[in-house]
């Protein structure tokens, strides 16, 4: 049995070479192609952290959120939760203690949330599944939800339909936390808010996590609002982890020059400066290319890049680590990636390229 202190230490969930293989029909009726949504994940999130995760669509986030609260079984690899195999438990063992223990903000209320529940419904349902308390203790908690995120209790026999995306984004942040979860996994919980609303989920969310002592997965495309939102931010690439960094180091101190382009491509309002150039459109997750799956987009792959993967390397910072044959280096200015990348051609071949691309439409 674990001891106190070990127990205030061990991490909420952990994934260790994580993989999962998705099989697609392709071409013919009987023709199925392996879709790599994420290979080799290594990941911890402790007690109370924020980890934020970034990388172009496709790369694998989605699928990553999925695994982390037991929606999505992997392929191999190990999924631990509270110091459990997760996937070594009997379903309705872990139905109970994922369902109890996280919660999920998705990306769209419109359609997370049950178009014929009243709001009322919609917290009390994971009070009613998990038996939790009493029936007017349940509806205490109802109140105390739509209070925390600042819903007024006039909503509470509303219905999605009568209610504002910002409203309907309360509700779903609210029955996420129904059940006074560790660990709550944000999926792109924004991007289908109007811009002036963003901003008032994005401190919600914040304080939340202040308040509650949450753990949380942040998920998103906006990479500055990752870097405002996590204690460490972890890029993704073609469905691999190629680095994991503080948040206070990965806009000028990355260095994997993937981490290094995705952040120069956010506008800068009192130094700007040109993106880094990618060459060529993301590989197909059904044929990733040899050795690093950012080869065939980088200006500086060479011939070690296509024949291994690098393994992960640490940084000089503590919690720093990167996937990189070629990492920039320490202090190198993200203007002179720039100019370097400009200059460089990539070291591409055509035989490298996704044979989706050789395809030509017909004149």
């Amino acid at each position: 049995m674990s001891t106190p202190a070990e127990r205030s230490v061990r991490p909420i969930v952990e994934l260790a070479d994580t993989h999962v293989v998705h099989k697609a029909r392709s071409g013919g009726l009987f023709t199925r192609d392996r879709v790599y949504a994420l290979t080799g994940a290594d990941l911890t999130v402790a007690p109370g952290e924020t980890v934020g995760v970034v990388g172009e669509s496709g790369c694998g986030k989605s699928t990553l959120a999925k695994v982390l609260v037991g929606v999505q079984r992997p392929t191999s690899g190990s999924v631990t939760f509270g110091g459990r195999d997760l996937w070594a438990m009997g379903p309705a063992e872990r139905r109970t203690a994922v369902g109890s223990s996280t919660g999920m903000i998705f990306q769209d209320p419109s359609t997370a949330l049950n178009r014929r529940l009243t709001v009322r419904q919609s917290l009390r349902d994971p009070l009613d599944v998990h038996r939790r308390g009493t029936t007017a203790e349940r509806n205490d908690r109802v109140r105390e939800l739509m209070a925390l995120v600042g819903l007024p209790r006039a909503l509470a026999d509303a219905l999605p339909g009568q209610l504002s995306g910002g409203q309907r984004q309360r509700v779903a942040i609210a029955r996420a936390l129904a059940l006074d979860p560790d660990l709550v996994v944000a999926d792109e919980p924004t991007s289908a808010l109007d811009v002036s609303v963003r901003a008032q989920i994005l401190n919600l969310l914040l304080d939340l996590k202040e308040r509650l002592g949450l753990a949380m997965v942040f998920v998103s495309h906006d990479i500055q609002t990752v870097r405002r939102m996590s204690d460490r931010v972890i890029t993704m690439y073609l469905g691999r982890i190629v680095e994991e960094s503080p948040a206070d180091e990965v806009t000028d101190r990355s260095r994997h020059p993937y981490t290094r382009a995705l952040f120069s491509a956010t506008p800068g309002l009192l130094d700007p400066i040109d993106p880094i150039p990618l060459a060529g459109p993301v590989p197909s997750a059904t044929r990733p290319p040899s050795g690093c799956p950012f080869r065939t987009r980088c200006w500086r792959a060479d011939d070690v890049c296509a024949d291994t993967m690098p393994g992960p390397t640490a940084a000089s910072a503590p919690g720093h680590r990167f996937r990189c044959h070629h990492p920039v280096e320490e202090g190198r200015s993200t203007r002179a990636l720039v100019a370097q990348a400009e200059s460089a051609a990539p070291a591409t071949a055509e035989a490298d390229v996704p044979f989706q691309q050789h395809i030509r439409e017909p004149s």
